[in-house]
Formats: structure tokens, sequence, C-alpha cells
């Protein structure tokens, strides 16, 4: 057995105290139109298990530490169960709500299990439920692809025509510990990003003052609802070129934008924003699934009434600090600066902002059409969760950006929810048209009318 990576260690942790429902979990569903091979299907995944380490690895509590134990080939028993659907399109995502909330025993249970749901002779919908404590959102691709390969090759007899990893996820948890070294080293690595995060995060609020609509409760129930948003492409071109102009990158703009939007909601003018980042710091993790995600708090300095533009660049120098320093795990730099703790709240931060650019995570298998399944998920992990994915042309080209709101509704109304989202995008809209103007001046009647001749676009709830 090898110690479960630093960055798995506080999910495993988090398991231990929410072991009976889903709350880290990751759903993905596909929609299935064709001929299925059931049987192909279920050897796919057998062997694509097998080929990713970290699918069939349980957890053994040493100590009060999780150690990983990778099962042998022969042990591996990922059962496909073939179900049949229900009748209406409602009790069908009633099910797969459940089946994705129902927690998982990571001692004993692989962290990743199957469901295919039977809606037709050539109609079927895959369900797909992993724990995070093995995979994150890249991981998808990764996944996919080697499921696709393995598909293809058993319904033509054969054994799937895979290069050879060029690590396993073990070797990641080793390389982790051994780059970072010990704290009580001062030369070490971790010891000098310590110091920088010391700097970084001294004096920051425990709670900054969100929109509430209702007291925080003494412990959370974990449930969310979501607010849709989009940005068109012409948009989403002016800001990507506003982000050039500034020497920065989109996510430092909408980053910007959502700060200035917190701080007119009356949030104050030192925004800790977190930012996850995907971990992956050398090509050969690439084809690996598992779980690599660190998240770095990033504050934003609204003070002094800025122009949008010179917000742009304190968040610019903010978040490139951060992403020099991104290679202590959260969990240490909680447990080294030692901020006032709360099982209400996470510590540091309550929102996330996670951008990203659509990627190639598509299941194809032969002669079968496979689209994307909505999978109601209501739950939150944090206060509020914005997530946002650039649409990318096949030459770079700016298509527009999609997204929603994840919110506690602990905390929140919709009605809150959605005026967050119409000013952000309200903000938005101002910001890259007159990129100068100070923040106030965005924030006049006056100013916002102008910038909301073009109604702001909301997508319906699904």
């Amino acid at each position: 057995m090898i110690q479960a990576s630093l960055t798995q260690q506080r999910l495993w942790f988090l398991n231990q105290l929410e072991e009976s429902n889903g709350t880290w979990n990751v759903p993905v569903a596909v929609r299935l139109r064709g001929p299925v091979d059931h049987d192909a299907l279920t050897t796919a995944l057998r062997r694509t298990v097998i080929r990713q380490n970290t699918l069939r690895t349980v957890f053994v509590d040493v100590g009060g530490v999780p150690w990983q134990r990778i099962l042998e080939p022969s042990e591996v028993h990922v059962p496909l169960e073939i179900l049949t659907a229900p009748a209406t399109r409602s009790e069908l995502a009633e099910r797969l709500t459940a089946e994705s909330l129902r927690g998982f025993h990571l001692a004993e249970e692989l962290p990743l299990r199957a469901r295919l749901f039977i809606l037709g002779p050539q109609d079927h919908v895959l369900l797909l439920v992993m724990h995070h404590i093995a995979m994150d959102g890249w991981s998808l691709g990764p996944l996919f692809r080697d499921m696709s390969a393995a598909y293809r090759a058993a319904i033509e007899g054969r054994e799937p025509l895979w290069e050879p990893l060029p690590v396993e996820y073990t070797d990641y948890a080793e390389w982790q510990r051994e780059l970072l070294g010990q704290a009580s080293d001062p030369n070490s690595l971790i010891s000098r990003q310590l110091l920088y995060w010391k700097g970084a995060l001294a004096g920051i609020p425990d709670e900054i003052p969100l929109p509430f609509d209702r007291r925080r409760p003494a412990v959370p129930s974990r449930h969310g609802a979501v607010v849709p948003l989009h940005l068109d492409a012409e948009l989403h071109e002016s800001l990507a070129a506003m982000a050039k102009r500034a020497g920065a990158s989109p996510f430092m703009v909408f980053h910007a934008a959502l700060a200035a939007t917190l701080t007119r909601l009356g949030a104050g003018h030192d925004i800790p924003i977190a930012v996850p980042t995907a971990g992956r710091v050398d090509e050969a993790l690439d084809d690996l699934v598992g779980f690599f995600i660190n998240t770095l708090v990033v504050r934003a300095d609204t003070s002094g009434d800025p122009t949008f533009e010179e917000l742009l660049t304190r968040v610019r120098d903010a978040a490139l600090g951060a992403f020099s320093h991104q290679d202590v795990p959260f969990d240490r730099l909680v447990e080294e600066l030692n901020p006032r703790r709360s099982l209400s709240r996470q510590a540091f931060f309550q929102v996330v902002l996670d951008v990203t650019e659509k990627g190639d995570s598509t299941l194809r298998l032969p002669g079968v059409e496979c689209l994307d399944q909505p999978v109601e998920f209501p739950v939150v992990r944090f206060d509020m969760w914005l997530g946002l994915t650039e649409l990318k042309g096949p030459d770079g080209e700016c298509r527009g950006v999609v997204g929603e709101l994840l919110y506690s509704t602990d905390l929140f109304d919709r009605a809150t929810m959605q005026n967050l989202v119409e000013k952000f995008l309200a903000l938005l809209r101002a910001a890259a048209a007159e990129p100068e103007l100070r923040l106030t001046s965005m924030n006049s009647p006056r100013k916002l009318r102008a910038v909301q001749r073009k109604p702001v676009k909301l997508q319906p709830t699904t």
C-alpha cells in the first residue's frame, strides 16, 4: 500500500464525516441511441478500471491516515447494472438523481458505480457515478477515451490497442511529497510557499457579508439550486480582447467582474474567491484518471473606487502570485495558517469561481449516437460556485460562454441569485464597452440602462 496523495486526504476525511450521502460524488450520464452491446460495454468498463489504477483503489484507515490499496485485476468486479428505465422522463430524472446521491464506503467499495437504463431496444442512458477522490473534471477525457477504445476492441473480439500509461497515480502521490519536502526545512518548497501564503492571506475576513436571505445553519444541508447563464460570442470576444490588452486571461476578467458584483451587493472590498487549479504539472499526467485539483484563494481588492481596468490589474497580479505558489495542498495551508474554524462554512472563502474551456470528453461507441444526458445533482459544497465554460472554435475563436451559478438554498432564495447573475452580466457588458469606468459609475442606474439595452440572456432552468 501507499499513502493517499495530499490532495486525496482531504476528500477522504470529508467522506468519513459524510459517508452516507453523495456530497463529493461526480455523476456523468450519456444518452446512447443505437444498438448497444451490453456485454461489450461491461467488458470495456472493466478493462478501463483495470487500466486506470485510481478506479480500482480502496482506501484503508491506518492510524487515522488513508492509504491506497490497489486491487489486483483478478479482484476487480465492476458490475454494470442493467435496469429498465422508469416510464416517464421525470421519473428517470429522479432515479438518476437518487443514484447520484448515494455515498461510497471507500474502505471496501471501488470509487465508481455504473448503471445502464434501458429506455427502448436502441435507446439507453449510461450513468457513471464516481467519487471525487478518484476523479476530477480533466479525468473525463481519458476515461471516455479508454472506454471508447475498449468497447470497440470488445465488439471486435480483441484486446484494446492502448499505449502504456507513462506513470500511475501512486507515482504522483509519492512525487508530490518528495517535491514539497518538510515544513521543518526552511529551504523546502513547502516552507517557501507557506511563507508567501501567510502574507497573501494575512488579515483575510473570516466571512464576507454575502446577500444572505437566511442565517447560516450550524450544519449545512448541502442542498443547492442553479441559475444558468450565457454570454454571446460578441461579448466573449470583447472580454478576451480586453484581457489580452491587460496581459491577463479571460478568467481574470470574470474574477474581477465577480468581485466587483459582490462588492456592489454589500460584500465589502476584500473579496476572497477560491479558484480550482488542474494540478497536472507534467504532461505525463494528462492521460490519468485521478484527483489532482488544488484550491487557491485569490483576494480581490475593490477599494478606492478603481476603474475596471485597474481592478483587473489588481486581480491579475494576485492571481499570478497564487498560481506561482500553487503546490501547497489547500488542506495543508489551512492546517499551517490555522484560521478560525466552523463546521457551518469553509475556511478562507465562501465563493468559488471555476473557468474552463470546453474540452473533448465524449464517449464514442461504434454505431451509437452518444449525447449528454443532464443529471440533476442538487448538491452544493460552498455558499456559491460559479462555473463558466468558454466555447472555442477550431481556430480558437470565441463562441460564447455557458455557465451556472450553484448556490446554497440554506442561505439564498432563487430571486437573490437571479439578481446576482443579472448584475454580473450587466457589469461584464459595461466593462467591455467602457473599461475605464469606475466601479461606482458602473453601478449608476444611467450606466446600467445603457448597457442593458441588449437584454441579459438567461437560460431557462431545465
